[in-house]
């Protein structure tokens, strides 16, 4: 999937590999001088390396007010502008998953600060420089967790719960200034993260992986290039009047039951 993106800038956080690394990939494609944002500087530069089109790494910690702001600071300074914002770069617990009764406030506060906080920071920092242009997109990776309540996962739930409703209070409040928020929200997607926990043979939620998938109509996970294409949908020019929606691609998990009953 191709769109005209040329001249256009786009920061992509948590951009060095998976979900951020394939949308990069998918606008770079498409025209677009991309950011590949990541806290792995070595991984991100190998994509942006990849992508071509002037594309460059950034060292980012979306969770860190001050780096926030040296971040899109230093694409203003290199780039001149910045039309795409995606706020990738998210967290889960992975391993040891517990009932929120046993939930560390440690923990809780580790996945929000980077799931939610550092969306806000992020998004803080961009529109401000979007909005001296009139014009911009900003595209938030939620997740099906913020629509469906899932156990195991109070703090990664909460966090995407917030960012669709954030994403929808963006959305009011920047669209009349020309800039258009949205996001996506995924199922189970075959990135290293989830393939490590769930897919491997040795993963530790292995022997629930057909659970998982009885409740998915496609049966089977998606892929981050499916992911990508939804991004690049919202970014596209054509797409110009979609404003506070949340795009859920998720192979039918949350239409309703499969199962016969």
């Amino acid at each position: 999937m191709q769109v005209n993106l040329q001249n256009q800038v786009a920061l992509v956080t948590g951009a060095a590999r998976g979900i951020g690394e394939a949308i990069g990939q998918s606008f770079a494609s498409s025209g677009a001088r991309v950011v590949f944002a990541d806290i792995d500087l070595e991984t991100a530069e190998v994509a942006a390396q990849k992508a071509g089109n002037d594309s460059f790494a950034l060292r980012l910690d979306v969770g860190n007010e001050s780096e926030a702001q040296s971040g899109v600071a230093r694409v203003l300074e290199k780039c001149g502008r910045l039309d795409i914002l995606v706020n990738n770069a998210g967290i889960n617990t992975l391993k040891n998953r517990v009932t929120i009764d046993e939930v560390s406030l440690a923990e809780w506060n580790r996945v929000l600060q980077v799931d939610l906080t550092g969306l806000f920071l992020m998004s803080r920092e961009a529109s401000r420089a979007m909005l001296r242009h009139k014009s911009g997109r900003i595209i938030n990776i939620a997740s099906v967790a913020g629509l469906v309540p899932l156990r195991l996962q109070s703090a990664f739930v909460a966090s995407k719960a917030g960012v669709i409703n954030l994403t929808k209070s963006m959305a009011i409040e920047l669209g009349a200034r020309g800039v258009l928020t949205n996001a996506i929200a995924p199922g189970s997607i075959l990135t290293d993260a989830t393939r490590a926990v769930f897919y491997d043979e040795d993963g530790q939620y292995n022997e629930k992986v057909r659970q998982l998938l009885d409740h998915i109509p496609l049966g089977r996970p998606g892929t981050p290039e499916e992911i990508a294409h939804a991004a690049l949908f919202l970014a596209a020019p054509e797409s110009s009047y979609i404003n506070g929606h949340v795009l859920t691609v998720d192979g039918g998990w949350t239409a309703g039951y499969t199962r016969d009953f």
